[in-house]
């Protein structure tokens, strides 16, 4: 599978955006969720230098937790960033953190944000909400024809769009702020 998908940065609040999102047609589908995604890597490097990820995302829902393994490729981010996705659920992650260790894949940045996801029906992409450590952003997901109508309606244009990952943001919001914590979480 190919992901296309921009950010959008928020300056209001979550419930603002959640509110701007719905009226425009776009309800809830799944509840807000907390995400803690820890990104996995060699000694060297060699994932992060080719553009590639291999994240461990543990979504945490109520009293029960759902992992997903994602691999991502390298890709495009020209006005989208597009690159092959593939996912599935894990049910052991601590045992799977294992392997990737034994493999000589070592537990590198750690992000986590609060996800809410809206869909229309009949419409083939997603929008996502996601409340950060470091502020709010909208993720637009799905066709690019797509990705464009979505966020007119929501009242963007392209010269908003970010196809920067989370990572790339947080080691911008470090150089701003050096007394950051290495990783984005909401503890820190």
């Amino acid at each position: 599978m190919v992901e296309t998908e921009v950010k959008l940065r928020w300056h209001g609040t979550a419930r603002e955006a959640q509110a701007l999102i719905e009226s425009r047609g776009y309800p809830a589908y799944t509840p807000r969720t907390l995400e803690r995604d820890q990104l996995f890597d060699r000694p060297s490097g060699e994932l992060r230098q080719s553009g590639q990820i291999l994240r461990l995302r543990r979504a945490v829902l109520g009293e029960r937790t759902q992992s997903t393994i994602t691999y991502k490729g390298p890709g495009t981010r020209e006005v989208y960033k597009s690159r092959e996705e593939i996912e599935f659920l894990v049910s052991d992650p601590d045992a799977f953190s294992t392997v990737l260790e034994r493999l000589e894949y070592h537990p590198g940045f750690r992000y986590e944000k609060y996800r809410t996801q809206f869909r229309a029906s009949g419409e083939p992409g997603i929008i996502t909400l996601d409340e950060t450590p470091i502020g709010i952003f909208l993720e637009l997901e799905g066709p690019e024809y797509w990705i464009d109508e979505a966020a007119a309606r929501l009242g963007f244009s392209r010269a908003d769009y970010l196809t920067t990952s989370y990572a790339m943001l947080y080691a911008r919001y470090r150089e701003q702020n050096p007394g950051a914590s290495p990783n984005m979480t909401f503890e820190a």
